[in-house]
């Protein structure tokens, strides 16, 4: 019975929307052209501050927004640490000279953001000629690909992020779809791409009773806000929006907004990473303090907690760090460092190993290997199989809170202060 349904899912349910268009070898948006963080095969194995190091450019402000390469760039955002002005960096893909270092907001009175987190962490995404960059409700721009020109903004969306932004935007067909999850307001937005304007706004559902009645928001904030970057997939040849946002997983019709099916977690908040999709299946870490990681059938109508849940584990599985796909099996590290494979069908776990460090970034598989990237500069690289084995260990730099960049063979690594390209 079990495979026989697996089947039928298999059938109904795969990849599109997310993955944007474009050059072969750019990496247009947070994780990739297929948002999963998969890239093709020959990146370099190893390298330190002296090997395979092909630039290094020095990045000013402190943002942990990760890489993006489109054409001849590479685009990062950044922020003052005090979050008073928001702008956006592209240096020289082959040389790492700057091209442009252009200030986009200026805010007189940033709202609080917790020192982990910076005013600059949402990745931008680029499609069609255009870079798209957010910084939540302080502002939201488009920018000419090739003049940097701003060819838009918004900056009227009301949210309390409470400890700063975090959502990555993603596009799809002629929409930008963010997240708005703080203390206050909870909501999805799709703005049309060629002008800025809303095209659908949805409120999340959940209803956060647990609250206390005066809306108080200085112990409650963390049960509603979010930092989670939503997915785009197909099921049934119709196209969905996976989105996690505080307590719950969502499914939208992109075209309209509509909900179309949720599932709850009420003991788990802030859900942080992107969706991983395969084998029929959708994979959410749900999220902090000690969260699970859910298989979710994404055929449902309604409130589907209880019907739409292939498997759950509860062990070991990270809060920041998205989870990482090769095949049958689920890679991932959690924050303190603790790196799992679980077999994406069945949710058990096939191996465990501790490879030491903290993590916030998300690994990146790349043919037979495994990308973990930490917060002190170290990346381990291992085997994408279903046993442990450290093919190199590399250090460089001053700690990776970005994700990666891959693209024409080469990383694009941003630390803590520089940009890296390394190999190609």
């Amino acid at each position: 019975m079990r495979a026989t349904w697996l089947l039928g899912v298999l059938a109904a349910v795969c990849l599109t929307g997310t993955t944007i268009g474009g050059a072969a070898d750019d990496w247009p948006q947070f994780r990739g052209p297929d948002g999963q963080g998969i890239a093709p095969p020959g990146l370099p194995l190893t390298w330190s501050e002296t090997e395979h190091v092909r630039w290094q450019t020095p990045i000013h402000g402190r943002a942990w927004s990760s890489p993006i390469v489109v054409g001849s760039r590479v685009w990062v955002t950044t922020a003052t640490p005090d979050g008073k002005a928001l702008g956006v960096v592209a240096v020289d893909r082959d040389s790492g000279a700057v091209v442009q270092d252009t200030t986009l907001f200026e805010v007189a009175t940033p709202q609080y953001a917790h020192p982990f987190n910076t005013y600059g962490s949402p990745t931008p995404v680029a499609d069609d000629g255009r870079i798209y960059v957010t910084f939540g409700a302080p502002g939201t721009a488009a920018l000419d690909a090739k003049t940097g020109a701003v060819l838009w903004t918004r900056r009227d969306f009301e949210c309390n992020h409470f400890r700063g932004a975090g959502s990555s935007p993603i596009v799809f067909r002629d929409r930008l779809i963010m997240h708005f999850d703080g203390s206050d307001h909870q909501f999805v937005v799709a703005l049309d791409t060629k002008t800025g304007k809303t095209l659908w706004r949805t409120e999340r559902s959940i209803e956060f009773k647990d609250l206390k009645p005066d809306g108080t928001i200085e112990a409650d904030g963390d049960m509603r806000k979010a930092f989670a970057t939503p997915h785009v997939i197909e099921v049934g040849g119709a196209p969905v929006i996976v989105s996690t946002g505080s307590k719950a997983t969502y499914g939208y019709d992109p075209m309209t907004g509509q909900e179309l099916w949720r599932v709850e977690e009420r003991g788990a908040h802030s859900g942080s990473t992107r969706p991983v999709v395969g084998h029929g299946l959708v994979f959410i870490p749900t999220g902090f303090p000690k969260g699970s990681l859910l298989a979710i059938r994404p055929d449902g109508r309604g409130d589907v907690t209880a019907t739409h849940v292939a498997w759950r584990l509860d062990r070991g599985i990270p809060n920041k760090p998205s989870l990482a796909l090769a095949g049958g099996l689920l890679f991932m590290v959690t924050d303190a460092g603790v790196a799992q494979a679980v077999d994406a069908l069945k949710g058990n776990v096939v191996w465990t190993s501790r490879i030491g460090g903290t993590f916030s970034a998300s690994p990146l598989v790349s043919g037979d290997r495994v990308y973990f990237f930490d917060e002190d500069g170290k990346t381990t690289v291992i085997e994408a199989g279903p046993a442990f084995k450290v093919l190199a260990q590399n250090q460089l730099g001053d700690g990776f809170m970005a994700s990666p960049a891959a693209a024409g063979g080469a990383l694009f690594l941003r630390s803590r202060t520089r940009l890296y390209r390394i190999g190609g």
